[in-house]
């Protein structure tokens, strides 16, 4: 019998249960009757606590240098990967918990360790203030950190979005209170306990539990200098209400609906439709800036279309603990029907449906929240298939004849989260991608596995506000600070 997981909040240094005691239960969403484990519940007096010890740590955390709280987070960083055994026990409980595949866990575990690397080598550049020497006063310019800050994670890739707030929190000089998904708390926590332990008492609390009983508590304390919220639409617009109660600053990365523009030129030899695929399916297509819609020149339809039939058809879907599967469940049962609901309506409305992939355990498919990688071949543009955000395996295609119409029809959608231009002549794909309403484009890619982290990410439209990653991703949680005197008076 495979052991089931505990695991308690964290606030001011210490791992404890919930106020009251309550927990709430983690199912295996490739066998949904699988208890994995059960996460503390936390209360509104726990937020308190929570809030209190993160705002007393605040002055001493902040009053460290940018060297020194750079060298604790490389000591963090070494702490959660070096331990491989530690590493593959954590990675195969996220796997249980979460269902994606056991070798994408191991790359969000691994990106969480680079991430805090990354944040402590802008130590020089953040120690950097600015002069201005102007008539009637010189003026330094300089940032100092928020205070607390509140870190809501989504569940779809919790390590990796965690190494998209918490450094840079942590190196901007921010105390944190962190508040993981109920649907995926487990390893998430035990990552986070782990790194709290290696940090003074108060400057990393975690809760976890539901949303609807502590979210809001979290978000509108008082004490709550700044939000960083990843999720979807429609609880961003909530967080950003709750937060301006108290005018806290919030970055929200929202949704996103991202298109791929394949021109007539592209180069789909090699690993073309293995990147294409990738793009669109990786973590079971949950992931906020997956390719979710795809825009081909007429000329090279059917060719992408037959190129990635056969890339879906070779994926094997199942367990992703087992070494053989290539695409795991969805994560949940209500993301499911939203998938499922899109494909039966293209189905209903006389469209070109392939559902593709093996499956080598039907009984286990039945039961767990799986659906096979989907394609929707010349999708009509008013399906909620290329409307909505499907957050799903599911990738609608649709021919295009000129550029402006294949930008015209990019642009047309109420996101701007990513995009990418498949071409190859660069210069005109960047071309291109600066006329597409985006906060962030690819060229002859898509998605996490080609991210740069140190460029700054985020969206426009209802894809969020604010950037997360790179040195701005750590400037977002400060405030400029002017200090002016009269000439000459600073040196």
């Amino acid at each position: 019998m495979t052991d089931i997981a505990e695991t308690k909040l964290f606030i001011d240094g210490t791992a404890q249960a919930a106020s009251d005691g309550g927990t709430y239960e983690i199912h295996n969403p490739a066998r949904p009757s699988e208890l994995v484990g059960r996460a503390a519940a936390g209360t509104l007096y726990d937020v308190e606590q929570a809030m209190r010890a993160a705002h007393a740590a605040f002055p001493a955390w902040s009053a460290l240098s940018y060297a020194e709280r750079g060298d604790m987070l490389r000591r963090v960083a070494a702490a959660i990967t070096s331990d491989m055994a530690e590493v593959e026990a954590r990675a195969r409980l996220f796997t249980r918990e979460h269902g994606k595949i056991l070798r994408e866990t191991h790359l969000e575990i691994s990106r969480l360790g680079e991430r805090f690397v990354q944040s402590a080598e802008y130590g020089d550049r953040l120690a950097r203030d600015e002069i201005i020497r102007a008539a009637p006063n010189d003026t330094i310019i300089t940032r100092q950190p928020r205070g607390v800050a509140a870190l809501v994670v989504p569940w779809n890739w919790p390590l990796a979005i965690l190494g998209a707030k918490l450094p840079q929190a942590l190196m901007a000089g921010n105390t944190v209170v962190v508040k993981p998904s109920a649907n995926s708390a487990l390893a998430p926590t035990m990552t986070l306990h782990r790194i709290a332990e290696m940090l003074p008492p108060g400057v990393v609390n975690i809760l976890t539990g539901s949303a609807s009983r502590i979210g809001d508590a979290i978000i509108g304390h008082p004490l709550v200098r700044y939000v960083n919220f990843t999720g979807s639409v429609d609880v961003g617009r909530h967080v950003m209400k709750v937060a301006a109660e108290n005018i806290t600053p919030v970055t929200l990365e929202l949704g996103g609906n991202d298109a791929g523009l394949v021109l007539q030129d592209a180069d789909l030899t090699g690993d073309a439709f293995s990147r294409l695929y990738r793009a669109a399916f990786m973590s079971t297509g949950q992931i906020c800036f997956a390719l979710k819609r795809l825009y081909v020149h007429r000329s090279r339809f059917d060719e992408v279309v037959e190129g990635l039939r056969a890339e879906l058809d070779a994926q094997v879907v199942g367990d992703g603990l087992l070494p053989e599967t290539t695409m795991g469940p969805m994560n949940n049962a209500k993301q499911l029907k939203v998938v499922t609901d899109m494909i039966a309506e293209a189905r209903g409305r006389g469209q070109k449906v392939l559902e593709l992939g093996q499956v080598p355990d039907p009984d286990l498919y039945a039961q767990g929240h799986f659906q096979r990688p989907t394609l929707v071949i010349d999708a009509d543009p008013t399906l909620s298939v290329v409307r909505e955000e499907q957050f799903g395996p599911v990738l609608p295609i649709l021919p295009f004849d000129t550029e402006e119409q294949a930008l015209a029809m990019a642009n047309d959608d109420q996101f701007g989260l990513a995009s990418s231009v498949w071409s190859s002549d660069v210069e005109r794909a960047v071309r291109l991608a600066r006329r597409i309403e985006a906060g962030y484009s690819f060229i002859n890619a898509h998605g996490p596995s080609a991210q740069d982290g140190n460029g700054p990410f985020g969206g426009f439209k209802k894809s969020g506000i604010g950037r997360n990653f790179g040195y701005e991703g750590v400037v977002q949680f400060q405030g400029y600070h002017s200090i002016a005197g009269a000439p000459g008076l600073l040196g």
